[in-house]
């Protein structure tokens, strides 16, 4: 199924039955700032197996995201942080950044055992921000990659759908999506470091 959204104005009718496919455990694609992500909600253990399945990876191994409305609820998923790092993360988000945080227990099962840390995005897109606003916890997220290797991500929904329709439940169409990837800053030892230079300049 292919559904267009805006990201001016989502429709919240849209939006709602985007939800529902998430909450039974649907996997879908969505824009996002930067690339096309794949995801679905991290409280259905079955959904993030197809994710990592479609990418042809262990869940355990995988370049997984969470995807959050803002930061009001990062403490419930991950390890206190310093002020600095806080204010950091305030200053850039919404944007196109993913932080590398130390996870708590409450991360899902599945990663408990190997993932000492997770990528935490807000992107400076309405359509995702709202479906997980209405989903009421983050979503899994990760990088819809073209099988084309000189556009390493696909930007045209159209294309992508017809490449994963068959294998996910729902590709939102919010517009052409960018080639660029997040810029991602580590922020597990004592100062952060950026360890991909993405899309966005970090506000230090």
């Amino acid at each position: 199924m292919l559904i267009r959204l805006y990201d001016e104005n989502p429709n919240p009718k849209e939006i709602l039955k985007v939800v529902e496919i998430l909450r039974d455990g649907g996997v879908i694609i969505f824009p996002t700032d930067t690339i096309y992500g794949i995801g679905c909600d991290i409280t259905k253990p079955k959904a993030i197996e197809r994710v990592a399945r479609i990418k042809n990876v262990k869940p355990e191994k995988a370049a997984l995201s969470f995807i959050f409305y803002d930061l009001s609820n990062i403490s419930d998923y991950c390890k206190p942080i310093s002020n600095t790092i806080f204010k950091l993360m305030k200053k850039n988000l919404p944007g196109p950044f993913t932080f590398i945080l130390n996870a708590n227990s409450n991360i899902p099962k599945l990663f408990r055992s190997t993932k000492k840390s997770i990528g935490i995005r807000i992107p400076q897109n309405n359509i995702i921000r709202e479906i997980v606003k209405e989903l009421g916890n983050p979503m899994l997220s990760t990088s819809v990659k073209d099988e084309d290797t000189i556009i390493e991500y696909s930007t045209d929904p159209e294309l992508i759908h017809e490449i994963f329709g068959d294998l996910v439940d729902l590709v939102i169409d919010g517009g052409f999506g960018g080639n660029i990837p997040s810029t991602v800053i580590d922020c597990i030892g004592n100062e952060p470091v950026i360890t991909r230079f993405g899309k966005g300049e970090l506000i230090e």
